[in-house]
């Protein structure tokens, strides 16, 4: 087994077309769902207590970058919830690589972290629900620390037993073990295909000598 550590950053906070193709791959929604379902949180929601609230920010914008007030609400909120281990010592910023984006709004974000999805959902239809849990989720996993994994190589001889391998081709596991989850503790990016990197396939801990199924 020959292992090298690596580490993976979270994604920026949504904007128009990444939430989108995210609501898309983990909602089953398709575009006009979403961006009904955005309208409505954006246009505000009835909360007991205080009359209608606008739950997130304008949902039509290219830009990832979000108000310092914001980064400071998330990173009160990752301390409190996920603790200061999960919290790095700087905050992350995060700007367009488009020369053409429109960055007159900020990303797509809770209008307040302190609103959690589950203090909400009395509150919310299903589908307003899980955008906004969806939009929560990714916000505040954008500031959050690395998830660290030990990339990992296993050869495995083929026999009954360490020793009894008969002559046989050894076979190759490639993929990762999640050491430190990190942001993915709150948030994962999904992926169209599942299996188009070998580094990011979960192998179990394995150690040298073990007999494994």
């Amino acid at each position: 087994i020959t292992r090298k550590q690596r580490r993976r950053n979270p994604t920026a906070p949504f904007t128009t077309s990444t939430l989108q193709q995210e609501a898309s791959r983990k909602l089953g929604f398709n575009t006009q769902r979403t961006m009904r379902t955005a309208q409505k949180l954006y246009e505000g929601i009835d909360i007991p207590g205080e009359g209608t609230v606008g739950l997130i920010t304008y949902m039509r914008t290219d830009s990832p970058s979000i108000a310092q007030v914001a980064i400071d609400e998330i990173r009160d909120v990752i301390v409190e919830r996920y603790g200061k281990d999960n919290l790095p010592k700087e905050q992350r910023d995060y700007r367009t690589k488009s020369k053409n984006a429109q960055e007159a709004h900020e990303a797509i974000r809770p209008t307040s972290s302190a609103r959690t999805p589950d203090a909400l959902r009395a509150s919310l239809d299903d589908d307003q629900f899980r955008l906004y849990d969806l939009i929560w989720k990714r916000s505040v996993a954008s500031q959050m620390v690395p998830a660290v994994f030990d990339t990992v190589a296993a050869d495995l001889a083929p026999g009954e037993a360490p020793g009894d391998q008969t002559g046989v081709g050894m076979f190759r596991a490639n993929g990762s073990i999640l050491v430190h989850p990190g942001f993915m503790a709150v948030y994962q990016e999904g992926r169209d295909d599942k299996n188009s990197d070998d580094k990011d396939r979960r192998l179990p801990d394995m150690k040298e000598g073990d007999v494994i199924e």
